[in-house]
């Protein structure tokens, strides 16, 4: 099992550099670089698509993804633009993490529908999809069709979209920012009988020294599942990232 560690923490405290913490995590041995879309929550998470530029720029070789992306939240052809010129800078190490969102924070934050988010969110993948692989439809020509083609999809969603992450994405991120490491394996289950191919387990919090323990048990029961990946986010006061990388070692 591959692990990761997400670029943002989620709370008061300021960001990290950006630079310096993913040249730090690269040079851990991290083997990817992920970053979630929040916004309107009263602390900063920088955005995605910054802050994987920056990563870019200062690594090599790690991959760097979105955990995950609120589709909703965005016109599908800005957002297309958005990635298109992410996919520039970070070549074929992007891979995209995207959802229907589930906060109504964000959504009130940029004037958007929280309770049409999953029909949104179906539309505007259907066009993404093809403003990704050919840089035009027939309502809007971006770019030039990209030479390595689209990044892959993955979808972060709980419920009936777990099946659905199997059927129609390349692959499924299951947050356990608030589910247990039963209710993930549960789902994973469900995930691998639907034919489901790369599964990633994320947002799985270290906020200090004590809790290495803890999250090396989670990550051998994932790995012993068949987990593909799994990324972990390192809190101000946390353990260093050397010693959360261990646990895989």
């Amino acid at each position: 099992m591959r692990l990761g560690a997400t670029l943002g923490h989620l709370g008061p405290a300021p960001p990290r550099p950006i630079a310096a913490w993913a040249k730090r995590l690269a040079d851990a041995g991290f083997d990817s670089l992920w970053v979630p879309q929040i916004i309107g929550r009263g602390f900063m998470v920088p955005d995605p698509f910054v802050t994987l530029a920056v990563a870019a720029t200062v690594t090599e070789d790690v991959e760097l993804g979105t955990a995950t992306l609120q589709v909703p939240l965005h016109h599908p052809a800005e957002l297309a633009h958005r990635i298109l010129s992410l996919q520039l800078v970070s070549g074929d190490r992007l891979t995209l993490g995207v959802s229907p969102g589930s906060t109504d924070t964000d959504f009130a934050t940029l004037d958007r529908d929280h309770a049409a988010r999953f029909r949104t969110f179906s539309a505007h993948v259907a066009r993404l999809r093809v403003l990704l692989a050919d840089g035009r439809d027939e309502y809007a020509d971006l770019a030039p069709a990209p030479a390595g083609g689209r990044p892959p999809l993955l979808l972060g969603s709980w419920g009936a979209n777990v099946e659905r992450a199997a059927r129609e994405f390349d692959g499924w991120l299951a947050s356990g920012y608030r589910r247990t490491a039963d209710q993930i394996l549960s789902a994973h289950d469900r995930y691998r009988a639907a034919g489901g191919r790369r599964a990633v387990v994320c947002a799985l919090r270290l906020t200090s020294p004590a809790d290495l323990d803890r999250t090396g048990e989670e990550l051998a029961r994932y790995a012993a599942a068949g987990f593909d990946d799994a990324v972990v986010v390192i809190e101000p006061g946390g353990p260093t990232p050397e010693q959360v990388r261990a646990l895989l070692d």
